[in-house]
């Protein structure tokens, strides 16, 4: 056994031959140069016409879903913060025809709970002011007035939240056609071709094809995250005037009786 180890120990290592070394080291080197030489843009440039089509289409939708982002942040803060100062000075206890000619004046526009309010208190005091009409017809044109302006308030809400919803689903299956598009294109290139195939001949066409799936990855979850964000910011606001709605009623409803 000892003279078997002392054996193996006394082995001298063979080198490895000059060709196989020369082709590690070619090979080294060729893996160098193409990570060096790795440029996104040069894949775009050089990638075939289907997958740069593909490619613009995805920049397009990516450019508009941020617009609708950024516009749609802007609108949906704004609607929260003029419900919390409306709200503070409604249950502030000022009189309802105080707070009706504020809302009426033509110096600045008006929305959210604060149009909800105007068009509930204008129809409750145009009803009231027809002879012959009991409480019940003036509670109820109030909340439909209500309901309707509730409705067009949550609708420019929820403009272009379709179409970002749209961008998000779809971008990731039209960055997987550019896939198909580009690994078919190389396909067809290297059977035409009449020299020995690689990797580097390879190489390009397949990383044109995967970088089609990211861009639509990078277009669709930004799009999608945003959209639950918008979606869940809107439905609250909507709770909110479906509450206010339901609290201003009462409060129409003790004013309709004690005027009886």
């Amino acid at each position: 056994m000892t003279s078997s180890l002392f054996a193996l120990l006394a082995t001298t290592v063979e080198a490895l031959p000059e060709e196989a070394a020369q082709a590690v080291t070619q090979g080294a080197a060729a893996a160098g140069n193409a990570a060096a030489s790795f440029n996104l843009l040069d894949l775009v440039i050089k990638a075939s016409i289907p997958v740069q089509f593909i490619m613009l289409l995805l920049v397009v939708a990516s450019l508009t879903s941020w617009i609708i982002i950024f516009r749609k942040w802007k609108v949906i803060r704004r609607a929260k913060a003029e419900a919390d100062q409306f709200e503070e000075r409604f249950w502030s206890g000022a009189e309802l025809s105080k707070l009706y000619a504020g809302t009426t004046e033509r110096s600045r526009s008006i929305g959210g709970l604060e149009a909800i309010f105007e068009s509930g208190f204008r129809e409750f005091n145009r009803i009231r002011q027809r002879r012959g009409v009991d409480s019940r017809a003036q509670l109820e044109g109030a909340q439909r007035a209500m309901r309707a302006t509730g409705s067009r308030e949550l609708d420019g809400l929820e403009h272009n939240l379709e179409l970002l919803a749209n961008i998000g689903s779809t971008s990731p299956y039209i960055g997987l056609v550019g896939t198909v598009f580009g690994i078919m294109v190389t396909m067809h290139s290297l059977v035409s071709a009449s020299k020995q195939v690689g990797i580097a001949d390879v190489a390009p066409g397949i990383s044109e094809a995967l970088l089609a799936t990211a861009m639509g990855l990078f277009v669709a979850i930004p799009a999608v995250w945003a959209y639950n964000r918008f979606a869940t910011g809107v439905e609250r606001l909507a709770v909110r005037y479906d509450a206010f709605s339901e609290e201003f009623s009462s409060i129409l409803q003790r004013q309709a009786h004690l005027d009886e």
